[in-house]
């Protein structure tokens, strides 16, 4: 029996540039959470599913696009 196809075999190579493109220029312009930032944040938001409590907002560099 032939398996089903993943979501992640069909990969559009020019939307893949794009966003790797963005990303490159985000980092360059500092816009990027530090991990000190990111981690405890995750450990909220953790907390918050399990519970079902609402989600923390997620955490943003502080610089505009």
């Amino acid at each position: 029996m032939e398996q089903a196809g993943s979501i992640f075999d069909d990969v559009d190579e020019a939307r893949k540039a794009r966003a790797i493109e963005e990303a490159r220029a985000d980092v360059a312009a500092g816009r990027v959470v530090p991990h000190a930032v990111v981690g405890p944040w995750l450990l909220k938001l953790a907390d918050a599913l399990e519970r079902g409590e609402a989600l923390p907002p997620a955490p943003h560099s502080g610089v505009p696009r």
